[in-house]
């Protein structure tokens, strides 16, 4: 979003009591996210559903990034253990991982 959209997007609070409500929400399905002024200072932002949801699934991948980075920076490669040493300490065979149900990782 833009600043020219940001000013465009601007409604002062007062439309709320002029019975205007529909056509701001109306306006924020149409158009985008906007800001409700009081006493000429931003109280609050008003965005659909949809855009809420994508805009909060964005900060949580943003956030796993930065952790997903921060992880890689301590990797050693001669830290890790291969599987086969795994499924040998934990007496685990490939017909057993086979059997599993898979798991989705997000």
């Amino acid at each position: 979003m833009s600043i020219r959209n940001i000013l465009n997007g601007t409604v002062p609070i007062s439309w709320f009591n002029q019975g205007k409500a529909g056509k701001i929400f109306e306006s924020v399905r149409g158009e985008g996210p906007k800001v409700v002024i009081k006493n000429n200072v931003p109280e609050c932002v008003l965005m659909s559903p949809e855009e809420y949801i994508r805009f909060a699934d964005e900060i949580e991948e943003a956030r796993l990034l930065k952790m997903a980075v921060q992880r890689m920076t301590g990797f050693n490669p001669e830290n890790t253990v291969p599987a086969s040493e795994v499924y040998a300490r934990f007496n685990i065979n490939q017909q057993e991982i086979d059997a599993m149900d898979e798991v989705e990782f997000e």
